[in-house]
């Protein structure tokens, strides 16, 4: 199925096509790129991003200038995938903040070295299919109630106790533990 396009990213193939040649990479860039920096510089606030911003959107338009070159107007797009990728700029520095801000905050480290049965367990844990692996770790690390685990893995509390039973099975033969030991 194919994507709607908003107004003015359209193609111009087929009956609706001007009568003028395609326009050129290369003047498109040049007559382009300082708005698209500006656009770029407004919306991140760095000129050095603006400026890699615009040269990854411009990257994009060029690997498919081809189809891109046939918009009506291909300005639009580039500006369009450059929002976008201001927005997930805008996201990685809120994360790195964030992990810096706890790097700044940590004297010591926050988890101790696990001693060797523990490093056996946690390693078989990790072998569990994912969903398995995230409920043991929420339930016993964490010492979560069953609710809780359901709540954030968005489960409900009968496949988060399915999910642990079978987790605890297949523990119980990876690290052979007798029955009775459980």
């Amino acid at each position: 199925m194919a994507r709607a396009r908003p107004a003015g990213l359209r193609p111009t193939r087929g009956l609706t096509r001007d009568v003028r040649p395609p326009r050129e990479f290369d003047d498109f860039y040049r007559s382009e790129f300082p708005a698209v920096v500006g656009l770029a510089y407004a919306l991140s606030g760095n000129r050095a991003g603006a400026e890699d911003l615009a040269q990854e959107a411009f990257l994009a338009a060029h690997s498919n200038w081809g189809r891109i070159g046939e918009y009506d107007k291909p300005e639009a797009w580039v500006r369009r995938v450059v929002a976008n990728l201001s927005v997930s700029l805008f996201r990685r520095r809120i994360v790195e903040a964030k992990a810096l801000a706890r790097l700044a905050l940590r004297r010591e480290p926050s988890l101790s070295e696990l001693e060797p049965e523990d490093t056996a367990f946690w390693a078989a844990v990790r072998s569990l299919p994912r969903r398995q692996a995230q409920v043991v770790a929420l339930h016993y690390l964490e010492d979560l109630p069953v609710a809780q685990v359901g709540e954030i893995l968005g489960l409900a509390e009968g496949t988060v106790k399915a999910h642990l039973h079978a987790a605890r099975a297949r523990l119980a033969t990876r690290l052979d533990v007798e029955e009775d030991e459980r």
